[in-house]
């Protein structure tokens, strides 16, 4: 078992190479559909072959890189503490949810776009956004106003959508605590008076 411990030692980190140079691509770029898994090889310092056995291809290489990216908002919600953890009231997690997939993609713009475009010219079809929509769903299921949760799980993220943050953030220049703002006024108004509005820096 030993001569096996270098190559594993190799992969680990040809992997953490990919993903630390595809990070910086991305979040550089201002067309992330135009990086390539050749580009991101090269900036690796590996060969694309390499690339290919560890992520498959490009999408695969994308949702690596969301989902490492992803790892500290994911433990906050399935065991952290509230607002975002098990325990909260669902019309304060409510919310808060949005809140943290609208600050994850403000924070990781280029990177939320360009996995969003890779499901089959939908985001809807994506990984990613089937999680984030079952999780709401079942949250909005606990409060008794909400008549339909599927539907309404889909109307609040679509307000969280990458290019509609790209187009608000980056074409618009709304400023990070305003967005933050308007999504918790809108969503207060679709749960109704009892949801509490996200606390921001104008408030």
């Amino acid at each position: 078992m030993q001569p096996e411990r270098k190559p594993r030692k190799d992969a680990a980190r040809n992997r953490e190479a990919v993903l630390a140079a595809a990070d910086a691509l991305f979040a550089g770029s201002e067309s992330p559909e135009d990086i390539t898994m050749s580009d991101v090889a090269a900036a690796a310092g590996v060969g694309k072959g390499t690339l290919f056995r560890a992520f498959g291809d490009r999408t695969g290489l994308l949702r690596a890189l969301y989902e490492a990216r992803l790892e500290p908002v994911r433990e906050a919600v399935e065991s952290g503490p509230r607002p975002l953890g098990p325990a909260t009231p669902p019309l304060q997690r409510v919310p808060a949810l949005l809140d943290a997939v609208l600050c994850f993609k403000l924070d990781n713009r280029r990177l939320a776009l360009a996995l969003e475009e890779t499901g089959n010219g939908s985001p809807y079809q994506a990984e990613h956004y089937e999680r984030w929509h079952d999780l709401l769903r079942a949250v909005l299921e606990r409060i008794p106003d909400v008549t339909d949760s599927d539907f309404t799980a889909h109307a609040l993220l679509a307000a969280t959508r990458a290019d509609l943050v790209e187009h608000l953030a980056g074409r618009e220049r709304v400023p990070r605590e305003r967005l933050r703002a308007q999504l918790a006024d809108f969503t207060a108004r679709v749960l109704g008076a009892g949801a509490p509005r996200t606390s921001t820096a104008e408030d």
